[in-house]
């Protein structure tokens, strides 16, 4: 039995994702990440490797994109031992937000997060399960600094290479990292 992530490696998580032919519109992959979810050592090897990654980076918080951005990032800030912000779909928070509309592989979308989830300089963790067309982290590192806090790192399972996600991500200056990148987000 496999329990350690020394034994265990990121391509062991990689094989654990679920392809998902045309949903959920045609011609999309979707890539599942539930099967890592469901499954203890995997879940723990995923956090595990985060922890390992940010456990020195002096994060003060941890956001989370809806909505597997939550799972992964709420885990890790209990691990981080810092507080979780979670970004959300346009109407689902309670208080004051703003807001930022983006496209995304098949559509348009908005986020919002609280006007004081973070505060000028608050160093944040950027975490959600993909990066695609880059829409959904863009948005949110928009979100982040309006308020003026600081990006140290967006994170994410899986950087599909043949989209142009993770570029427009840098290319905002905010350092990106993925435990697997990956070709074929789109069906041939």
């Amino acid at each position: 039995m496999l329990t350690h992530p020394e034994i265990m490696g990121v391509d062991a998580l990689a094989a654990k994702i679920r392809k998902i032919p045309d949903w959920p519109q045609k011609g999309i992959l979707f890539h599942d990440i539930t099967p890592i979810l469901q499954s203890p050592q995997y879940f723990r090897l995923l956090v595990d490797l985060l922890v390992y990654r940010y456990m020195d980076q002096k994060i003060d918080v941890v956001a989370g994109l809806d909505a597997r951005g939550f799972i992964i990032g709420a885990a890790l800030a209990y691990q981080l031992n810092v507080g979780f912000v979670p970004i959300r779909k346009k109407g689902k928070l309670p208080f004051t937000t703003i807001a930022e509309s983006y496209a995304l592989e098949y559509g348009q979308a908005t986020i919002e997060m609280h006007t004081d989830a973070v505060k000028a300089g608050t160093r944040v963790l950027l975490v959600d399960d993909l990066v695609a067309t880059g829409g959904t982290m863009t948005a949110g590192i928009s979100l982040i600094h309006k308020l003026g806090a600081e990006i140290v790192e967006a994170a994410a399972i899986i950087e599909f290479t043949d989209l142009p996600g993770g570029q427009q991500i840098r290319d905002k200056g905010v350092p990106l990292f993925t435990l697997y990148k990956n070709s074929g987000s789109i069906e041939p």
